[in-house]
């Protein structure tokens, strides 16, 4: 049941992206042009997002398992730290200058797009990066 319920999820998610133009890298870029010809109409997908997890936060807060019963295990963490702020400016970074972000560029991938093939190429060597300076830094903490 889970992994039925996982690729419903996951599909009506990439069917919003695609609806909603985050899969567009020119739209998102003109959303984040403020200074050019800002299109602001993504701001509207943004805050239906926040909405939406807000309840669903709201609600998860409340009970120890999900509605199809598997564990619910948020996280606790709230720490804003530096390395949190330095990866959020490279997110930000990355998608301005490629118009995708993660969940969008797969489904770009699924679609067939060359530009968010490319995209998750690099995101994927960037975190095998990642995890590779990951594993050096802790080995040097312990």
């Amino acid at each position: 049941m889970t992994k039925i319920t996982s690729l419903f999820a996951g599909l009506l998610f990439g069917l919003g992206l695609i609806v909603s133009g985050m899969v567009n890298p020119g739209k998102v870029i003109g959303f984040l042009d403020i200074a050019g010809a800002w299109d602001l109409s993504l701001m509207l997908v943004m805050g239906g997002a926040i909405a939406v997890g807000f309840v669903a936060f709201s609600i998860a807060k409340k009970r120890q398992t999900t509605f199809i019963g598997e564990k619910i295990d948020l996280p606790t963490n709230n720490l804003i730290d530096r390395r949190l702020v330095l990866g959020s400016a490279l997110f930000g970074i990355g998608w301005g200058i490629a118009g995708f972000c993660p969940g969008p560029a797969l489904v770009g991938v699924g679609m067939g797009l060359p530009s968010a093939v490319i995209f998750v190429v690099a995101m994927v060597a960037g975190m095998v990066l990642f995890s590779q300076l990951e594993k050096i830094r802790t080995a040097k903490l312990s």
